[in-house]
């Protein structure tokens, strides 16, 4: 690896990880190697790029400047790599993946274990979050791809996926579960958990486009914290049909008098440059 690109990585990696010590142990150095590289670039470039203290590390102003030039070197080099990789045929890579915790659960082992069997040597970077959170991730190139609700914003790449039916969860014995079909109205007299964070959640445009409010009691992006207070009683929910899967909880799901859905796709930048590893990696989405 070229001497300058060693450097690059060491001081991305020194500013995610917040200190000498743990990037070091990431990137397989010492701490005086990491620290040693650092102090090159700082006399190379003639700038003071980080303020260090017992605490750890932080960025000087110049250092901020200079980051995403870095990151950018980092991420080219890595794409270099695959690359290569693939006129070797795919013998090393990393993919990063951003997702949700349904998808996360569900689909993506399902998927792993089949482009593991043709592609064993890869690498796989999971952050979990929520629909912004993925969106935001894809955009700043931290992520090569993510799950998310489609649509998306009209720079980004998609493939549709599939379109997951939202479903009311309540408690055993529940009165409303006497119905088969419920009509949203029902769900505003009693506590509502709503699965929401970030950008608004399918379940709250549910009562929008009913002119309707829920009394909503408790808010979070944890579908199963969710599915553990409908269980001990403490109201009721809509998730989706994906989440409720081989679930270890005792509640009851009913259809809405009125379907609703979510449609989740595979999101990204520019279906076009993504790595080797990457396209490969789209062609097996189809084992979910």
């Amino acid at each position: 690896m070229d001497g300058s690109i060693q450097k690059y990585m060491a001081f991305v990696k020194t500013v995610e990880c917040g200190s000498f010590t743990k990037a070091a142990e990431q990137l397989s150095y010492s701490q005086s190697g990491i620290s040693r590289m650092i102090n090159d670039l700082e006399k190379e470039w003639k700038v003071v790029l980080l303020e260090r203290s017992k605490s750890g590390v932080k960025l000087t102003s110049s250092g901020m400047k200079l980051l995403p030039y870095a990151e950018r070197v980092c991420r080219e080099y890595e794409k270099l790599q695959l690359e290569v990789d693939e006129l070797q045929g795919l013998k090393s890579g990393l993919i990063r993946i951003g997702t949700f915790s349904s998808v996360a659960t569900h689909w993506l082992p399902n998927i792993i274990k089949e482009f593991q069997k043709n592609y064993p040597n890869i690498d796989y970077e999971m952050l979990l979050g929520d629909y912004t959170d993925i969106e935001e991730w894809i955009m700043e190139g931290r992520i090569d791809c993510g799950f998310t609700r489609l649509p998306v914003r009209d720079e980004m790449d998609t493939i549709f996926l599939e379109q997951d039916r939202l479903l009311v969860v309540l408690q055993e014995g529940h009165p409303l579960t006497e119905l088969q079909k419920i009509p949203v109205s029902a769900l505003c007299e009693e506590p509502f958990m709503l699965l929401e964070k970030g950008a608004k959640a399918e379940v709250s445009e549910i009562f929008e486009r009913s002119n309707l409010k829920p009394k909503v009691h408790f808010t979070t992006w944890d579908d199963y914290a969710i599915m553990a207070m409908v269980e001990s009683g403490l109201g009721i929910s809509v998730l989706p049909e994906l989440i409720l899967k081989r679930i270890p909880y005792r509640i009851v799901t009913r259809e809405l008098e009125i379907p609703a859905y979510r449609n989740i796709g595979l999101a990204m930048r520019n279906r076009k440059g993504a790595t080797p590893a990457v396209k490969r990696f789209l062609e097996y989405l189809q084992y979910r």
